[in-house]
């Protein structure tokens, strides 16, 4: 009897060390590795995806250009005319009324909200996350869609929600095997979305110049697909015309 309860204490004792044999900063840094490196990904300035968006069952182009400190325009063509849905120019966001055909500037605080992120868009929110003084947590084993993973929590800077500041957290989740994320969730701050959960699949993961990113992301809200992006180009360091970001003037 006495054996057997030995036995078993071992048991638990080794399967505790299993269960956290991996730590989240030794998760991050393999996947850092696995998509390339600190190195290369350093290396990379600028990022150009060319694609296609599927809505609601309607595909249309789009072009979306990242620089490495955040300035982002996103444009989408719409049934022969370009819409510019998203854009940063380093201090301000503004998107184009596809009715006017104008320049709208975000307000204040989502200018604020997209600057603090700015730089999680080359590769990711992980890369150099202890300098932008993210947190990283591991929550433990789960599943997702039949796939065993690896939950993570990142803590990121507050965000700023109608004046006040709000914790700021998204749960990833890791593939067990490669030690990619397959998805992300987080919930809706603001907005007619505000309380759902917006869930981010991300599949496809393909090398170029070395380097690895998914080349497809599927965005959902409470479970019901909102956004298929499939990316058909993927260009680094491109010679880019930086006044693009600028918002026109009318």
């Amino acid at each position: 009897m006495k054996t057997l309860k030995i036995l078993s204490a071992l048991f638990i004792f080794c399967f505790a060390l299993t269960l956290n044999a991996q730590t989240a900063e030794e998760i991050v840094d393999t996947f850092i590795e696995n998509i390339g490196g600190n190195e290369a990904w350093s290396k990379i300035q600028s990022m150009q995806v060319t694609g296609i968006g599927r809505q609601q069952g309607v595909d249309y182009p789009f072009v979306a250009t990242m620089m490495r400190d955040g300035r982002t325009l996103i444009d989408v063509d719409l049934q022969g005319t370009s819409f510019i849905v998203e854009a940063f120019d380093g201090e301000n966001a503004w998107s184009m009324n596809f009715q006017t055909q104008k320049a709208e500037a975000a307000d204040s605080e989502a200018s604020m909200n997209y600057k603090n992120e700015a730089s999680d868009q080359i590769p990711n929110a992980f890369f150099d996350y202890k300098k932008k003084g993210y947190k990283v947590e591991l929550v433990g084993k789960d599943t997702w869609e039949g796939t065993e993973v690896f939950k993570l929590k990142l803590i990121k800077q507050p965000i700023m929600v109608d004046g006040v500041a709000e914790e700021n957290v998204d749960l990833y989740y890791f593939d067990t095997e490669n030690f990619v994320p397959i998805a992300s969730e987080t919930v809706v701050k603001s907005g007619p979305a505000k309380g759902a959960t917006a869930q981010t699949v991300m599949s496809d993961y393909q090398e170029v110049d070395g380097v690895y990113i998914p080349f497809t992301v599927i965005e959902k809200l409470n479970g019901q697909v909102n956004l298929e992006m499939l990316y058909k180009e993927v260009v680094f360091n491109a010679d880019i015309d930086e006044s693009i970001f600028v918002m026109p003037k009318e």
